[in-house]
């Protein structure tokens, strides 16, 4: 046996298999926000910020633009006399008309969110322009210490305010409506959003990604829309989609950060599945967890 130990001293130690040793997180992050720090949000990631501030964000940004436009005209100004005398006289007119035009077009939604009624086509409005405009604020409140968070909040209390008072009075059927969910709802959230979907019977798809929802909304081809998401991933959403077809969002509060634990405003998902089906407002909900 002494013999056996010394030819073979690592007998019953040999190595097995390769194992796969794997760290599985219960949050995961969408790509909008590959950016935060993992401190937690301010007011549990509820925000409810004055549409104001939408106005004031995107007013910045296209005074910004005005201005290195202005400021680069102005040093070329000389060489474009030699090719035309009238040239400098006219491109500065166009700049004086577009700003013109832009603040025109502000006060217009201004004023058409205050009376409740659009005063612009749809293409200019909620299904065009603005959608495309709403990320600008975003990039332009980093300028003022402003997150993407609450520019977003605000421009989406822009847009829901100007979709909502296009909505038709007389609705639409439910099977026509569908509701998105993001998958990370909590419990009490999700069963709430359920609930109501199936008080309505609007249907409703929880998608884990923002490309799934795309897909779903290309597959069942609803008539409109009601999201539920953070400010970012609506943000992006309403970009892309309202072009299309009309788009409510409701957005989320992030107690333990994003894409964990989610709370969804009821209230407020109950009140644009109505606004859609051309209904009267919702009586006071006790589902609501927030």
């Amino acid at each position: 046996m002494d013999e056996q130990r010394q030819v073979d001293p690592l007998r019953g130690c040999e190595p097995g298999g390769p194992r796969l040793l794997q760290l599985r997180s219960d949050r995961r992050l969408g790509h909008e926000w590959d950016d935060w720090d993992g401190n937690p949000l301010p007011n549990g990631g509820i925000f409810h910020e004055p549409p104001g501030l939408f106005f004031r964000l995107i007013g910045a940004w296209f005074l910004a633009v005005l201005l290195i436009v202005a400021a680069g005209l102005w040093l070329v100004s000389p060489r474009l006399a030699q090719l035309h005398q009238a040239l400098p006289a006219i491109l500065w007119t166009a700049l004086a008309l577009g700003a013109a035009a832009i603040a025109a077009w502000i006060a217009l939604l201004a004023l058409s969110l205050r009376i409740r009624r659009n005063l612009l086509p749809p293409r200019l409005v909620e299904r065009g322009l603005l959608p495309r405009v709403m990320p600008l604020a975003e990039r332009s409140g980093r300028w003022f210490g402003i997150s993407r968070d609450r520019a977003g909040n605000a421009a989406l209390r822009v847009y829901n305010g100007l979709a909502a008072a296009r909505a038709r009075p007389g609705g639409m059927s439910p099977d026509k409506l569908l509701v998105l969910l993001p998958r990370c709802l909590d419990k009490e959230s999700m069963q709430g959003a359920m609930n109501i979907s199936a008080r309505y019977g609007v249907p409703m798809f929880v998608a884990s990604r923002g490309r799934y929802a795309r897909e779903m909304i290309a597959r069942v081809k609803p008539r409109a829309v009601v999201a539920v998401a953070c400010e970012r991933d609506l943000v992006s959403g309403v970009h892309d989609v309202a072009s299309k077809l009309p788009v409510l969002g409701s957005t989320l509060g992030l107690p333990d950060g994003p894409c964990k634990n989610t709370t969804a405003d009821l209230q407020s998902l109950e009140e644009q599945i109505r606004t859609f089906l051309g209904l009267d407002a919702a009586p006071a909900s006790t589902d609501s967890p927030r």
